[in-house]
């Protein structure tokens, strides 16, 4: 599979993805051609964390869960979340206003066509370029907005902005435990982590992804293989499967029972953790049945936060293997140029054992 460049292109609307399941038996248009092999694995491995277990007063408990926690991001560099206190009705209504966004009319969503890539509110599908500088479009609709430190949402639907409030506070509440507890298992002073990464003004960003049927599944692809920035991604979805994770060389689909919350560890912590936590490649493949739509909420330090190993790792380490970085700069980054010489930001910011040798 070629490996992908993430260059920002304009945003546009397209009637294919619209249309596709009015013609399941039509061939996908050339501009979406991305050969692809979606089948996975499924394993019965993909580790669970308890929440409730991280909040426990009983001492044992708790500390046997921040274990596995840690143990979870360090041997596959994801998990699934259950007992997260988030309620189901929440989770649903995310879902619903999210879907009435995509089925609002042209004309109302071409206001938040993205003019450029930092844009904080922007709609639409985009277009990515391999290695050989082909360029393809992805087989999804989205919507993606910034929504901390400053909360940014359409006006329209209606109660889009009331849901949204309650959701990405709630989840970001989730993952500052989630990011507490896996260092606190490193053995990392708590004020120094917040001094650092500065929880309190995180930068948090909020997609939806719309993945009508497609066709031919295997002649493209919703997201091509990646890493997230940031310290953990969310994700939900509306009862279709489509998210695959890698491990061990072989990629796995992501099954989740129903409430749960996928949950991957991203570049920042694997670079804050000194490469302990494994910010984890993933990809979203295409069906040619089902409608799916997946919720995401992206959580990361504070845009300005500068990340690089933690001071205490890299003393424990005898030395840092990655450049530390301004959490916004490397956002931008990806965004923008995520692949010099083949090789992703996070792969450039790794500092060669031999240099200065």
């Amino acid at each position: 599979m070629a490996s992908i460049a993430s260059s920002f292109q304009p945003f546009e609307f397209d009637k294919t993805l619209a249309n596709s399941s009015d013609d399941l038996k039509a061939v996908v248009p050339s501009k979406f051609n991305f050969t692809n092999e979606p089948t996975a694995l499924t394993s019965d491995s993909i580790p669970i964390v308890d929440f409730s277990a991280l909040t426990s007063s009983d001492p044992d408990r708790r500390s046997k869960s921040i274990h596995s926690l840690s143990k979870a991001c360090q041997e596959w560099g994801f998990f699934i979340v259950v007992n997260h206190g988030i309620p189901e009705e929440l989770m649903n209504a995310t879902f619903t206003t999210a879907r009435e966004f995509f089925s609002l009319p042209d004309e109302e969503k071409k206001k938040y066509e993205a003019k450029s890539a930092s844009d904080p509110i922007k709609c639409g599908n985009f277009n990515v370029t391999n290695n050989s500088n082909q360029s393809f479009t992805l087989w999804r609709d989205y919507l993606k907005l910034y929504v901390h430190p400053d909360f940014h949402c359409p006006n329209k639907p209606q109660l889009l902005r009331e849901v949204l409030l309650e959701y990405t506070e709630r989840t970001r509440k989730l993952a500052r435990k989630l990011v507490e507890s896996v260092l606190e298992s490193l053995d990392l002073d708590q004020h120094y982590v917040d001094q650092v990464l500065n929880l309190d003004s995180s930068f948090q960003l909020f997609a939806a992804n719309l993945y009508p049927p497609c066709p031919q599944p295997d002649q493209a692809i919703g997201i091509p293989p990646h890493t997230d920035p940031g310290l953990f991604t969310f994700l939900i979805h509306n009862g279709v499967a489509g998210l695959q994770i890698e491990h061990a060389g072989q990629w796995f689909n992501a099954d989740s029972p129903p409430g749960s919350i996928l949950v991957n560890a991203a570049d920042q912590l694997q670079i804050f953790t000194n490469g302990r936590c494994k910010s984890v490649r993933h990809r979203a493949v295409v069906n040619d049945k089902r409608e799916r739509i997946s919720i995401v909420v992206a959580n990361g330090p504070a845009g300005d936060a500068v990340v690089g190993p933690a001071a205490a790792l890299v003393q424990k380490d005898g030395r840092g293997i990655y450049l530390p970085m301004k959490y916004e700069e490397y956002v931008e980054a990806q965004l923008t140029k995520s692949r010099l010489d083949g090789k992703s930001i996070l792969e450039q910011m790794m500092i060669d054992e031999h240099v200065g040798n």
